[in-house]
């Protein structure tokens, strides 16, 4: 089985909560039009349009599921639309501010009436510590739902912000791994993601890891972090993650995000010709690219083409 545990859904909402802020690049008009065609970018249509165009996209690279990410708070709705497409296919995520008033209605009907898997959080985009009781609240609620919480930690760099040059006044001191881990212990039934292997602070994500037996690096993106620290490569951290963790402690993920650039084959080529390099078992190669996908989202199984 091939999934890919870190997609975004650029829904028209997307764009239109990002075009308030960027009234260079909408002019005006409908920033779920205007914004894409400033960007060089395929403009989204409607939710359903945007669904029916990953699940074709998904075919044609046979990628058996996915999880899609409704990328900024409260455009929960656009990517439950794909689900309802495909349930089963598509595991919808969301990222969550714990900030905001309604947190908690936004939270059970998420989790319920629209039948979304994973709350993403961002500590220093949000200003919410993961250790602050409104954080905690998202735990909790994922431990009652059976679903998993997603917490981005290390390097924030939002790559159409900064295209679109709005500035991301983000505290980059509440993305500590080791913050997620004493939160993560206090429930270990709820699977928690970190994405990018920590994104820059990969021995502290391996040290939470070590210490919340439930939390899961993904691998998703360029991992160009590892600049950050002198000497290491991505093979490198493969390495080390996999004899820390083992590979049923890693996802597969790309952090395919816009059209027409699509879902990015180029990163599953290369991490894939990172493994095969370091000799790693066809069987563990398949946890990390779908089995353990499927076992926490209950995913079927497939042959990884």
């Amino acid at each position: 089985m091939l999934a890919d545990t870190h997609c975004h859904f650029f829904s028209p909402g997307f764009f239109r909560t990002l075009g308030a802020d960027a009234s260079q690049a909408t002019a005006g008009g409908d920033p779920a039009e205007s914004l894409p065609k400033w960007l060089g970018w395929d403009a989204p249509g409607t939710d359903e349009a945007l669904a029916d165009r990953w699940l074709a996209e998904l075919d044609r690279h046979q990628v058996d599921h996915a999880m899609l990410i409704a990328s900024v708070p409260g455009d929960e709705a656009s990517v439950s639309t794909a689900v309802r497409r495909k349930p089963g296919r598509i595991v919808g995520a969301f990222m969550f501010n714990p900030a905001v008033p309604d947190s908690g209605s936004r939270l059970e009907r998420a989790f319920g009436e629209l039948g979304l898997r994973t709350a993403c959080l961002f500590p220093a985009m949000h200003r919410v510590p993961v250790d602050d009781e409104r954080s905690v609240a998202v735990f909790k609620a994922a431990e009652r739902r059976r679903t998993a919480v997603f917490v981005h930690c290390g390097l924030l760099s939002i790559g159409i912000r900064r295209k679109l040059g709005l500035p991301s006044q983000f505290d980059l001191r509440l993305g500590d791994p080791l913050a997620v881990a004493a939160v993560a212990v206090r429930h270990p039934s709820v699977p928690v993601i970190i994405p990018h292997f920590g994104a820059g602070l990969f021995r502290e994500a391996l040290m939470a890891a070590l210490t919340a037996p439930n939390i899961i690096l993904d691998t998703s993106s360029s991992n160009d972090w590892v600049r950050l620290h002198s000497g290491l490569t991505l093979r490198d951290v493969f390495a080390r993650a996999l004899d820390v963790l083992g590979p049923d402690r890693v996802v597969f993920g790309t952090d395919s995000s816009f059209f027409p650039r699509g879902w990015q084959r180029g990163v599953f080529d290369i991490q894939r010709a990172i493994l095969d390099d370091l000799g790693v078992a066809p069987a563990a190669q398949a946890q990390i690219f779908g089995g353990n996908f499927g076992r926490i989202f209950g995913a079927g199984s497939t042959s990884v083409p």
